[in-house]
C-alpha cells in the first residue's frame, strides 16, 4: 500500500528538503522506495522555484544525499488530501498547517514529537547550526519511518 509523506518548514529551502532527502533515504535503505512518495513544501512563498540552501545541500551532500534536484514550492489546499500525513518542522508550521487543513485528509503532526519539540531554523546561522539540524532531521526521520508497517 503506497503511503505519501510531506514535509514542511518555513521557505521550502532548509529544514523540509533535508528530512525529504533523508527520509527518502531511509526508505531506499530499507528496500522501500517503490512504496512511498515524498515531497517537501513551505508554508511561506519566499522562495518558490529555488533549490535548497547551499548550506542544506553541503550537509547533506556530506552524508550521501542530493538534494540539488529539488526545488521550493508552497504547501497548497490540494497537499490535505494528497498527502496521508504532512510533518511539520516546528510548531508555528504546524499550526500554519491546522489552520489550513480545509476539511483534507491528512495527518499533521511534528517530526520530533515524543516529546514535542521544534528542528530550529539554520538559516540565519553557520555550518554548525546546519549539521545540528541534520541530526535531529534524521533522528526524527528515523522513529517516523517506525511508524509504518512493514509491508
Amino acid at each position: 500500500m503506497p503511503r505519501s509523506v510531506l514535509f514542511v518548514c518555513l521557505g521550502n529551502i532548509c529544514r523540509s528538503p533535508l528530512a525529504e532527502g533523508v527520509f527518502r533515504s531511509l526508505v531506499e535503505e530499507r528496500g522501500d522506495g517503490d512504496l512511498f512518495t515524498i515531497d517537501s513544501a513551505g508554508t511561506g512563498a519566499w522562495h518558490i522555484g529555488n533549490p535548497p540552501d547551499p548550506r542544506s545541500i553541503d550537509v547533506a551532500a556530506k552524508y550521501g544525499i542530493d538534494l540539488s534536484a529539488q526545488r521550493a514550492r508552497q504547501v497548497v489546499p490540494e497537499d490535505f488530501t494528497r498527502f496521508d500525513t504532512i510533518v511539520a518542522m516546528d510548531a508555528a508550521n504546524l499550526a500554519a498547517l491546522g489552520s489550513g487543513k480545509n476539511a483534507g485528509t491528512a495527518r499533521i503532526r511534528l517530526l520530533l514529537d515524543d516529546p514535542p519539540k521544534d528542528v530550529p531554523d539554520p538559516y540565519f546561522g553557520g555550518p554548525d547550526g546546519f549539521e545540528h539540524v541534520c541530526r535531529l532531521v534524521r533522528s526524527g526521520c528515523e522513529r517516523f519511518l517506525e511508524t509504518f508497517d512493514r509491508p
